[in-house]
């Protein structure tokens, strides 16, 4: 009874919670990294990307190779491993994607070559910055560049926000993606304020929660357009 006790007591500590928070982190972010499976896999088995964006598969690969640089340069494994598995997760996915996108196809947002071109440049740009720069100087500059590459990650899904409103469909913002990353920004949001207090870790995913949280809404309101008016059941 007494030992039940103290153990009820420890997890009301906050410091407890902190703690249960920064380590299921990197666990949920290796979720975040494998919740596009299922729609890459309906791509493959479709043989066609549909109206599904380039964008969060392709700036998933950046995004994660400059958070593995940020991570070793910060001596985190917290954050430099579970971005290593995405970087090879990622690649997978824009893979399969390219392997099913029409050659011509410029709404991707852009063209495929162009995310190849940009995606180059960034992560060469990371490289550089963390080789030919002193370590803090090129610490905070890679760290703020991590941070807009996963602004640009968590909220790449409304890059179709257009489309969305207009066809009163979410068929095309990824559901299994959007709860994952729900749960993942939550987390790291908990443990970049109160243990590792690092702006670059919880701010983007303070902003990445909020975009969870709008995507889901849309999903909630519109579902897949199969029957107009109604939401997908909660």
């Amino acid at each position: 009874m007494a030992f039940s006790t103290i153990a009820v007591s420890a997890l009301n500590t906050p410091a407890v919670w902190v703690s249960l928070c920064s380590r299921a982190a990197p666990l949920v972010s290796t979720g975040v990294c494998l919740a596009p499976f299922p729609t890459v896999a309906n791509i493959v088995k479709l043989r066609s990307v549909g109206s599904l964006p380039l964008m969060p598969y392709s700036s998933m690969v950046v995004n994660s190779f400059v958070w593995v640089v940020y991570g070793i340069m910060k001596n985190e494994v917290k954050i430099w491993s579970p971005n290593a598995f995405g970087l090879l997760m990622s690649s997978y996915y824009c893979m399969q994607y390219r392997r099913f996108v029409p050659k011509k196809a410029s709404n991707l947002p852009g063209t495929l070559s162009q995310h190849v071109r940009y995606g180059f440049l960034l992560m060469t740009l990371t490289v550089l910055m963390a080789t030919q720069l002193s370590k803090g100087i090129a610490t905070d500059l890679v760290g703020k560049l991590a941070v807009v590459l996963c602004v640009i990650l968590f909220i790449s899904p409304l890059s179709t926000l257009k489309t969305v409103i207009a066809t009163k469909s979410a068929k095309s913002i990824p559901l299994p993606f959007t709860l994952a990353c729900m749960m993942n920004c939550f987390l790291w949001s908990i443990a970049g304020i109160f243990e590792m207090k690092d702006f670059n870790v919880y701010f983007p995913n303070l902003l990445g929660l909020s975009s969870a949280i709008a995507q889901f809404v849309l999903i909630m309101l519109y579902g897949d357009g199969s029957k107009r008016g109604t939401a997908l059941p909660l």
